[in-house]
Order: C-alpha cells, then sequence, then structure tokens
C-alpha cells in the first residue's frame, strides 16, 4: 500500500536545513544502487552473472545512444550521464512500494536534476571548446540577443524539472484516487503502467540531457 499523502513531508531537521521522507527515500534509492552494482561487478569472471550481464547491457545501451548523439569520445559522458539516467529510472519506480515515497514527485528533486542536466551542458561544453570558444556561441547570429539566450538557458532548465515532476506527481495522486475509490485491485494493473511510465520519463529527461550537451558542445570539426 502507498502511502497516504503524496507531497514531502517534514522528518526531522539539521540547524534550518528540513529533512523530508522525499530526501530520505532518496538516500535510500542511492544506497541500493552502489550496492547492486557493487554486488553484481565484485568479481569479474569469463562467464559473467545474469546480474553482471543486465548491467552490461544497461550501459552499452546507454553507450550506443550516446554515440549517435554526440561527436566526442562517449565516455567522456556516459559516467554521469548513465548514473543520471539509472538515478532517476529508480527514483521514478521506487513509489510502488510499499511505503515509499516517489522522489521525483517533489519538484525539490526534479529541480536538482534539472540544475544537473543543465550544469552538464556548460562543463562539457567549455572542456571540448575552451571558456572563449564555448562563449563564442552566444553572440549567434547578434550580441543583440544574449538575453533571449540566457533566459532560454533557464526556462529550458525549469521546463525539465516541473515535466518530470508533473507526470511523477499525477501518477501517485491518481493511484491514490483509485486506491481510495476501488481498494487494492484497480491499482495493480495501474501500477504496470506506472512502471512503464517512470522508465519512459528517466529515458525522456536522460535524451534531453544528452541534446542539450550536443548543443552546447557545438563541435568545430
Amino acid at each position: 500500500m502507498k502511502t497516504l499523502h503524496v507531497f514531502p513531508e517534514k522528518v526531522f531537521s539539521i540547524g534550518p536545513v528540513q529533512v523530508t521522507d522525499t530526501v530520505i527515500t532518496t538516500w535510500v534509492v542511492m544506497a541500493v544502487i552502489t550496492a547492486i552494482c557493487a554486488l553484481f561487478t565484485r568479481r569479474l569472471s569469463i562467464q559473467p552473472s545474469t546480474g553482471q550481464e543486465v548491467l552490461e547491457g544497461i550501459f552499452e545501451a546507454i553507450e550506443r545512444t550516446v554515440k549517435d548523439v554526440l561527436p566526442i569520445d562517449p565516455w567522456l559522458v556516459i559516467p554521469v550521464l548513465g548514473t543520471l539516467w539509472i538515478m532517476i529510472g529508480f527514483s521514478n519506480l521506487v513509489g510502488i512500494l510499499p511505503m515509499m515515497k516517489t522522489p521525483t514527485a517533489d519538484l525539490n528533486t526534479t529541480f536538482a536534476f534539472a540544475v544537473l542536466s543543465y550544469s552538464m551542458t556548460h562543463v562539457f561544453g567549455i572542456a571540448t571548446q575552451g571558456l572563449k570558444g564555448y562563449l563564442f556561441h552566444y553572440k549567434e547570429p547578434t550580441w543583440i540577443l544574449f538575453p533571449f539566450h540566457l533566459i532560454a538557458e533557464v526556462t529550458r532548465t525549469i521546463a525539465l524539472a516541473v515535466r518530470l515532476f508533473g507526470n511523477m506527481l499525477s501518477g501517485d495522486m491518481i493511484a491514490l484516487i483509485l486506491l481510495g475509490i476501488a481498494g487494492f485491485l484497480v491499482p495493480v494493473p495501474f501500477n504496470l503502467l506506472h512502471i512503464v511510465i517512470g522508465i519512459i520519463q528517466a529515458y525522456i529527461f536522460g535524451v534531453l540531457t544528452l541534446v542539450f550537451i550536443a548543443g552546447g558542445i557545438r563541435s568545430q570539426s
């Protein structure tokens, strides 16, 4: 059974900082992902385990996707982007477990992911072109449009956060409504749909981040 609330609630405080149930769930997700990766990769052998093969398959799929979009060595991006992808995917799905909150149904969480996506665009853009070469594209087609470029950067980041937040929050709210009206029977197939939506939303977020990075790189070859 899911919790009877969808909005974040304070659990305790560290000075002026409030730690909500969403934050605690995010910590749990991080610990679980770390444990799974450590468990399946601690012993590499000629005949890998099923878990190791699954992890390798996931990263091979991420590598192919990055190669198709970016004109640079994909492994410059894969460690960060792959971690972001997996973290968002787990965060989207953990809410179907009993008494667990969906971290991405909290705007604070999705905004943090969006800021990370925004930062990656500029970090890889500067790393591949240098600071001067990267900033040069803000003058295209004319410096008069520079303020509009900055506005576009900010609104793009906000839109990325709000879309993921809206999709996951609405899913949680619909599940609670169905649970209250129809009991435990109807939410079961709905949870299956929630899994599909969660995976798709994580994929879209990662692909958009990848596209933003590609736009920031603007290969000069």
